[in-house]
């Protein structure tokens, strides 16, 4: 049997909310030329992805990449936190 060579979707963005269990919103920005004046213009959208060990904070820059259809809006995962947010405030958590 051949071996499918899937290629899937990825993006990269920043965690907008984690207050779902096992679930993030991600928003992704790009630049796009306006279509009367040429002008770039920077336009956003937000995704929802899967987190199964929920490890992503808000801020997180991250990676996603399309999947097969996980709920009625979940249609991407988490692949790796590029990069961590730093934490303000009282309380520092520890990580493991």
């Amino acid at each position: 049997m051949e071996d499918r060579v899937i290629s899937r979707k990825a993006r990269v963005g920043i965690v907008v909310s984690d207050r779902m269990s096992k679930t993030v919103v991600i928003k992704v920005d790009r630049m796009a030329k306006h279509h009367l004046y040429g002008k770039p213009v920077l336009r956003s959208k937000k995704f929802m992805a899967h987190d199964e060990e929920e490890t992503c904070r808000i801020g997180d820059r991250i990676r996603i990449e399309e999947t097969r259809p996980l709920s009625r809006c979940k249609r991407w995962r988490v692949v790796e936190i590029i990069e961590r947010a730093p934490v303000f405030g009282g309380s520092q958590e520890k990580e493991a």
